[in-house]
């Protein structure tokens, strides 16, 4: 889950009608599901952290502080579910790409940073909340082939394009046409954490895709010199709740 800053409101006041804020929010977060890191080419919603429906929450209904940007999967599952804020990991406020591991399965889990952390339930209950931890759908078309319309199935996908991005690379290591290539690939795919895995023991491509998806290094979360993590989250614009890894 791609850690992000989504900073101060560029307004005033609340947003009403809340949908208001979605062009601010793609411009620093880009495009992208703030919890299944998929890009959204069209119907990415303002998602409220803390459910506007429940009464304790109505007042958040245009609140800056309480957006992201949610695809149709995650934000129906998390629906009106209560959100406590100490409970879960949130990306703009955590380092949730140091809490979850992503599998060449397709699956997301608590790491083992969460549990050295002791976060590891709060991390559980984030994959739960928003159904990152479902499991694949077989789904075949009329020929036998497997359809990819789950997340599970789109990071297996996606897993398999960045492997074979990593051995074309492999082959010309100081090519820097291929480097800017697979960094617009991982854009236009989407799944952050998936490209960062693959190219893990490379710092200069994390450093690209850090600096290539929008809000990323903003939130402080990794450090520039050598791409390491930092924990807990520097939590920039001090959010409720931040900081637990």
């Amino acid at each position: 889950m791609r850690p992000v800053r989504r900073g101060r409101s560029p307004r005033p006041n609340d947003f009403e009608p809340y949908p208001d804020a979605k062009p601010a929010l793609i411009s620093r977060l880009g495009g992208y599901c703030s919890y299944c890191e998929r890009r959204i080419a069209t119907n990415l919603a303002v998602e409220h952290i803390q459910p506007k429906n429940l009464p304790a929450y109505i007042h958040l209904e245009g609140r800056w502080e309480n957006f992201l940007l949610g695809c149709v999967n995650c934000n129906s599952t998390k629906s009106d579910k209560d959100v406590l804020l100490d409970h879960i990991l949130l990306p703009d406020r955590d380092n949730t790409f140091l809490a979850f591991t992503y599998s060449p399965d397709g699956t997301v889990s608590p790491s083992a940073a969460a549990a050295r952390h002791g976060i590891t339930r709060q991390a559980e209950d984030t994959l739960a909340l928003t159904g990152l931890d479902k499991r694949i759908s077989a789904v075949f078309d009329e020929n036998g082939k497997r359809v990819s319309i789950d997340r599970v199935s789109q990071r297996l996908e996606v897993w398999a394009v960045a492997e074979e991005a990593s051995a074309d690379l492999s082959n010309q290591p100081d090519n820097k046409d291929i480097r800017r290539i697979i960094v617009q690939a991982a854009l236009g795919y989407g799944f952050f954490s998936i490209w960062m895995t693959i190219f893990k023991d490379d710092s200069d491509m994390r450093n690209r895709l850090i600096d290539a998806f929008p809000g990323t290094r903003e939130s402080g979360c990794f450090d520039p010199a050598d791409v390491r993590p930092v924990s807990p989250a520097p939590n920039p614009d001090d959010l409720a709740g931040g900081g637990k890894i």
